[in-house]
């Protein structure tokens, strides 16, 4: 869900697979402090789950 509105709002995007990384896994959970999925990175700013609004927020979108 959270691919598809990104991209959906022409955001360029990085998917990392944390079953295929430990690497990933332990960025998400010691460098962002996250346990939950999505975490997405918008510039300086992390946002754990789902959230369209905030994703909106930091890109300087306007939902559609």
């Amino acid at each position: 869900m959270a691919r598809e509105f990104l991209v959906s709002r022409g955001a360029e995007i990085e998917i990392r697979d944390i079953r295929s990384n430990p690497e990933y896994v332990r960025e998400l959970v010691e460098d962002l402090k996250s346990q939950a999925t999505p975490t997405v990175i918008i510039g300086k700013r992390v946002i754990i789950g789902f959230d369209p609004q905030a994703y909106d927020i930091a890109l300087g979108t306007t939902p559609s």
